[in-house]
This record gives structure tokens, C-alpha cells and sequence, in this order.
């Protein structure tokens, strides 16, 4: 009996032991799994943080570029304005010299038809056939020089200036400088100048649009393209990057010229100019 209880024990004892022993030996391999799950969870933790930085990265470079783009709508609204401007200042300056040189044709027309008068109309006594003839021929040989020389002016400048209305610049510098070249004492030299140095200026090269407009300027200080002139000098400056130049240029025009289109152009740039200065 004693024996019997004593190996029952004895397996007891075994079962129990057995069981720690695996109890034991298992709990590494558990703490080492919780040991893993937690690095896992800090890399995923660090990665988040990763995701989470760039997001706020791109969100930044999102809103720099929404301010950049508000103030190139700005600039881009503001050259549409000074482009309107430079548009409706050229269609107004092409209508004033279209009606001017509509009375330059008109005029030249008179000038041809009233020599003809006195030559068919003798007053007094008659002379001899024989000296009315070289009288006549003495008498229509000045007249006949001028008129001319005004149409072959006024051909050159309307083909000069027909170029510079169909947008072929090139061509209307050329032959603005051409006319100046030939005709250097015609009514029509302060508006070739003029329109040579807008032909230049539309081409942005300003600093020869500046020596054209300046010669205007000098040179035809009595011409009502001088006003004009000067501003589209104090233009020029601007596009340039030359500022205090271009604001003297722009108060000398509004000083000088008080009342006139120029003028006012002048005061409206001056503002604008003044605008940028403060922002």
C-alpha cells in the first residue's frame, strides 16, 4: 500500500515538474515576441511622425506657392493695364496723325493749283509772243520744284508710317531714318522722330527710342509731339530701371505741359510709380 501511494506521488511529482519546466522554458520566447511587437510599434510610430512632417512640409510649400501665384496675378493684372493703356494712347495718336496728314494732302493740293492763276491770267499790256513764252516757262519752273518735293516727301513718310501700323517695325525704323536722311528740313521731321522712337520703343529697345525722342525734343521745341516725347522718354527710363531719371523726366512733363494728354499720362504714372515704391 505504501508503495502503491508512493508512486503515485513520485508521478505526480513528474506531471508537475514537467509543467513548470514548460512554463519555464516558454516565457522567453513570449518576452522576446513582446520585446519584437514594441520595436515594431516604434518604427511604425517613427514613420507616422515621418509622414506626418512631410505633410506639413508640403502643406507650407503649397501655401508659398498659392502667395506666389496671387502676386504674379497681381503683376500679370497690372502689365494688362499698362498694355490697355499703351493701346488706346497709339490708336489716339494714329487718328491725330491720320487727319494731320489728311490736311497736309489738302494743302498740297491748293499749293499746286494756285500758281496756275496769274499764268493764264496776263493783266496790262500784252507783250511780245516771243517773251510771253519764256515768262510762262520762268514762272511755272519754281512752282512746280516744291510741289514735288512735298509729295515725295509725304510718299516716304505714309509708306514709313503704313509699316508702323501693320505691326512691321523693322521696316518703319528703317524708313523713318531713311526719311530723315533725305528730308531733314520737312514740316513732317518732328513726327518721323516721334515715330521713330516709337517703332524702337515697342521693340523694348529704349535706349535708342530715347536718343530718337530726344532729338525730337532738341531739336522741334515748338512741335505738339514734344510733350509726347518727353514722356515716352520718361518711359523708356522706367523700362530701364532708371527711377529718380524717369520721375523727373515724368514732373518735368506735368510742369510743362499742364492740360495736355501727356500730362496727365505723366501725373497717372507718377502715382503708380509711387504706389510701388510704398508697397
Amino acid at each position: 500500500m505504501k508503495k502503491l501511494l508512493a508512486t503515485r506521488f513520485t508521478a505526480r511529482l513528474g506531471v508537475a515538474g514537467a509543467i513548470a519546466s514548460a512554463t519555464l522554458f516558454g516565457l522567453p520566447g513570449h518576452a522576446q515576441d513582446s520585446r519584437l511587437s514594441l520595436a515594431d510599434r516604434v518604427s511604425r510610430l517613427e514613420q507616422q511622425s515621418q509622414k506626418d512632417a512631410g505633410t506639413t512640409t508640403l502643406v507650407n510649400q503649397v501655401n508659398d506657392l498659392q502667395q506666389q501665384l496671387s502676386q504674379l496675378q497681381g503683376q500679370i493684372e497690372e502689365l494688362q493695364h499698362q498694355n490697355q493703356q499703351l493701346q488706346d494712347s497709339q490708336k489716339a495718336q494714329y487718328a491725330d496723325v491720320d487727319s494731320r496728314v489728311s490736311r497736309l494732302e489738302k494743302g498740297g493740293a491748293a499749293q499746286a493749283q494756285s500758281p496756275a492763276a496769274p499764268a493764264n491770267a496776263p493783266q496790262g499790256p500784252a507783250p511780245a509772243p516771243t517773251a510771253v513764252a519764256p515768262a510762262s516757262a520762268q514762272q511755272a519752273a519754281p512752282a512746280a520744284a516744291p510741289t514735288a518735293a512735298n509729295a515725295t516727301e509725304q510718299a516716304a513718310y505714309d509708306a514709313a508710317f503704313k509699316s508702323l501700323r501693320a505691326g512691321d517695325y523693322v521696316t518703319a525704323s528703317r524708313g523713318f531714318r531713311d526719311f530723315l536722311t533725305k528730308y531733314p528740313d520737312s514740316a513732317l521731321a518732328p513726327n518721323a522722330y516721334y515715330w521713330l522712337g516709337e517703332s524702337y520703343y515697342v521693340t523694348m529697345n529704349y535706349p535708342v527710342a530715347i536718343e530718337a525722342f530726344q532729338r525730337l525734343v532738341k531739336q522741334y521745341p515748338q512741335s505738339d509731339k514734344v510733350s509726347d516725347g518727353l514722356l515716352k522718354v520718361g518711359y523708356c527710363q522706367i523700362e530701364l530701371k532708371q527711377q529718380d531719371a524717369a520721375i523727373a523726366t515724368l514732373k518735368q512733363v506735368s510742369a510743362k505741359y499742364p492740360g495736355t494728354k501727356a500730362a496727365g499720362l505723366a501725373q497717372e504714372r507718377l502715382r503708380r510709380l509711387q504706389r510701388q515704391t510704398a508697397n
